[in-house]
């Protein structure tokens, strides 16, 4: 009994070493678009992307609730988010077709034309 529970204990302590280290989706593997939010709906949401300049759209996974502020300790509906808000958007860049948001932050709320990085 004494060998089979040092054997059992040697077994968790190999997979707890083993075993890949949990992070949040949203930065493990992700990448990320910071711009201006052009459209929010209930499936998708369109940014302006500052790097590229162009418009890139993002489905949303059904129940979507991964929307917080750049903290962290606010997390907002999905109807609250208003055009020229600027986000950043968390993606999976290996997923085939389309891209999926896994997460939203809202940066700092609406902007003008000049205050635009």
């Amino acid at each position: 009994m004494l060998k089979f529970m040092a054997l059992c204990a040697l077994a968790l302590v190999f997979a707890t070493v083993t075993s890949p280290a949990r992070t949040p989706a949203a930065t493990a593997g992700s990448a990320w678009v910071i711009g201006s939010l052009v459209h929010a709906s209930s499936t998708n949401v369109k940014v302006i992307d500052y790097k590229i300049g162009k418009e890139l759209s993002f489905l949303l996974p059904p129940n979507f609730n991964q929307i917080f502020s750049a903290d962290g300790r606010t997390q907002y509906q999905l109807s609250a988010l208003r055009r020229d808000e600027i986000v950043k958007v968390f993606y999976d860049p290996k997923n085939l077709g389309p891209r999926y948001a896994e997460r939203i932050e809202v940066l700092n709320g609406r902007q003008t034309e000049n205050q635009k990085p």
